[in-house]
């Protein structure tokens, strides 16, 4: 890349946003690492970064919280400079369960989450690239799930619903904003090794369930992080409101 791009990874301290944001560096991008939690391990990866000669920097938020975002966007602002590209990667799930045993605020904090932030996120990112707001333009990929076509019976049906909100948020916002200089897409993730399964209660889910997959394997994050690389670059000039499979063909 010519010009540097400042772009900002949501749950970026570990899995599919820390693979997202080294491999994002190495291309050029100066990225914000966002955590909500882990500073120690949002820390490494823009030591990482920095160490390669690449811009980074760590701001801790909750997305669940419209403040703690619209703090985020604020010290992306200042800390980097202008957003060209967002990925709304941050997401959460809990123990596997069935639909019959979910209350209401199991139900609450996987929307929260997962879809209120990342409307919020998508929000204070058209407000700076958007060619409405004076902006120069840009690209979102919001990471979505398989589960949003599968449904999880019996383990996420509420992430699965919460991941196809997602998916209407992808399509919805991409044709809002597509004359505005601004692109949105999405990235539906299959079983990938990382460690949101055993925030399920599953370690193993992945080895369980890699049999039943087409190519008989689960993925890794940096194959999800190229995906995703690969919308946001210019590569994918003419592509707005896509959603991509990287689930191995289940």
């Amino acid at each position: 890349m010519s010009v540097e791009r400042v772009l900002l990874v949501t749950g970026g301290s570990r899995g599919i946003g820390a693979a997202t944001a080294r491999l994002a560096a190495s291309r050029g991008y100066a990225v914000c690492i966002n955590y909500r939690q882990d500073h120690r391990a949002a820390g490494e990866i823009v030591s990482h970064i920095e160490c390669a000669g690449g811009r980074a920097a760590a701001v801790q938020a909750d997305v669940s919280i419209e403040a703690e975002v619209v703090g985020l966007f604020q010290a992306v602002d200042r800390d980097l400079g202008p957003l060209r590209a967002l990925v709304n990667n941050a997401g959460m799930l809990e123990r596997q369960g069935r639909v019959e045993d979910m209350d209401a605020g199991r139900i609450g904090r996987v929307f929260a989450t997962n879809v209120t932030g990342a409307f919020i996120c998508a929000r204070e990112a058209v407000k700076r690239m958007s060619t409405r707001h004076g902006g120069a333009g840009g690209a979102i990929v919001n990471v979505s799930s398989r589960a949003a076509a599968l449904g999880s019976a019996g383990e996420y049906v509420d992430y699965a619903a919460a991941k196809a909100a997602v998916d209407t948020l992808t399509i919805g916002l991409a044709r809002e904003v597509a004359d505005e200089g601004v692109r949105v897409n999405a990235v539906r993730a299959g079983v990938i090794l990382t460690g949101i399964h055993a925030s399920g209660g599953e370690p193993g889910r992945a080895d369980r369930i890699a049999p039943s997959i087409p190519m008989k394997r689960a993925g890794q994050v940096e194959e999800v992080a190229r995906a995703i690389l690969w919308l946001l670059s210019d590569e994918a000039s003419y592509c707005t409101g896509a959603i991509l499979d990287v689930s191995g063909g289940r």
